[in-house]
């Protein structure tokens, strides 16, 4: 087999289902160290790993020296185009970012992430990293050679013009210069050594940036790796839907979503818009999971549970379910109570998530909503009911609508029971902000 046969090969396998995982941002903002990973790893490969979730995902500024104990989130954000080169970042002489050994103790000697990656993979666990857009400042000013070109150097591919509006670290490249692609060929050769599984890449969706979207699926296709490639934040624009598909695995709707009710609502909105489009491969993307312990240092309010009532987070979980959004834990998974694990391991539930075919709106009102999609190789039907008002009350699915018709069998998922035979409609009681997750098969079939 062929050098290019066995890429598309792995294209073909990368993200076929949602990725399910965890990532550090909410819990730890910048300043994740390297033992609080490996604990988050070990908890997924002994509690989570059997139902399907794999992703250990170290987000922002992992190249920064966060002192052990800081609560810092973003710890730059004042004069954020100031023209400095803070924070000044851990990088080789290729203008490559490097992992902070105060904070990653086992990349000392240049090894970067490879000993961390490797201890994920011992696990059975995939590996991820969060990367910002473009090329360092820092690298533009030192003049660094980019490599495998001859003579280029960062100052050359750079685009100075190009500023992420809330980090003061890279500038945009400029994909028609000759040797901007190599810059990102290197980086992502770089990040094939260390044994990354997936790379979420940051500041390309607002504004959109077709040109280095492109560059960074080119860089993926050519090191050799499968690497699930994500972009951020959003939101990202709708009409931009068959390009990013056809180049990004996962893309956010929406800007960062948090454990806030009326965020929620808004998410609702989001994903109506990118029905349809998500499918093996290209997954619209509602951004991560806000339940468990969060913002333990930063970056967003203070340390707490997901301030999430325990309805609501069954919208929130069922929601991303149905949806088929990527399944990224914000929470540090080793204080994990009952009720998270149990909101977590529900495989009846994950199913729908990673198996469900064509996710649909039946209907939204002021204080409804339905969602419905298909089980595969059955003319079953997974449907979620969800209560948007404020105070409990019936919510119901007519079964003509959604093409049954007869006695239908009811299952309630996050239960893992049936309910009872039903004709023409079901209805159930619901929560203030609560959700129900149901099967819905015609005996005869």
């Amino acid at each position: 087999m062929s050098f290019c046969t066995t890429l598309l090969a792995q294209d073909r396998d990368i993200a076929q289902a949602p990725p399910m995982g965890w990532n550090s941002y909410n819990c730890y903002g910048s300043a994740v160290h390297e033992d609080e990973v490996k604990a988050n790893a070990d908890y997924m490969a002994k509690n989570l790993k059997q139902y399907g979730w794999q992703y250990i995902v170290v987000d922002f500024l992992w190249s920064y020296d966060n002192p052990p104990g800081s609560n810092i989130g973003n710890p730059f954000q004042k004069n954020l185009q100031d023209g400095s080169f803070v924070p000044w970042l851990t990088m080789d002489k290729w203008g490559r970012l490097l992992p902070q050994p105060t904070k990653f103790p086992s990349s000392f000697g240049g090894t970067g992430f490879k000993s961390l990656a490797d201890y994920i993979h011992s696990l059975g666990l995939k590996f991820g990293i969060h990367v910002m857009r473009g090329i360092p400042r820092q690298a533009v000013w030192a003049k660094s050679p980019v490599w495998g070109t001859n003579g280029i150097t960062a100052d050359m591919i750079a685009d100075t013009n190009s500023k992420c509006p809330w980090m003061n670290h890279m500038y945009g490249l400029d994909m028609t210069k000759p040797g901007a692609q190599e810059y990102l060929n290197s980086i992502l050769n770089l990040y094939a050594q260390w044994g990354v599984d997936f790379i979420k890449v940051d500041d390309l969706s607002r504004p959109y940036s077709s040109a280095e979207i492109e560059g960074y699926k080119k860089a993926i296709d050519q090191c050799g790796r499968a690497i699930v490639f994500s972009t951020s934040p959003g939101a990202t624009p709708v009409d931009k839907a068959d390009h990013i598909k056809q180049h990004a695995n996962m893309w956010r709707m929406a800007d960062d979503f948090w454990d806030n009710w009326k965020e929620v609502l808004q998410m609702f909105n989001y994903a109506r818009q990118w029905e349809g489009v998500g499918g093996p491969g290209h997954w619209p993307d509602c951004d991560m999971i806000q339940i468990g312990k969060l913002s333990k240092r930063g970056p967003v309010g203070g340390e707490r549970y997901s301030r999430f009532t325990e309805d609501e987070e069954y919208t929130h979980m069922t929601f991303w379910s149905i949806y088929r959004s990527p399944l990224m834990i914000g929470g540090n998974l080793p204080e994990n109570r009952e009720q998270e694990l149990k909101l977590f391991t529900n495989n009846e539930v994950l199913v729908v998530n990673q198996h469900g075919t064509n996710p649909r709106q039946l209907y939204k009102n002021q204080h409804a909503m339905v969602w419905y999609s298909h089980v595969p190789g059955s003319k079953d039907l997974y449907v979620a009911l969800f209560n948007l008002d404020d105070e409990q009350q019936n919510v119901s699915v007519d079964f003509a609508s959604l093409g049954l018709k007869g006695k239908i069998i009811v299952r309630n998922l996050w239960a893992k029971k049936d309910v009872g035979v039903f004709r023409q409609k079901y209805q159930e009681k619901i929560n203030t902000h609560g959700a129900a997750l149901l099967r819905l098969s015609n005996p005869v079939n």
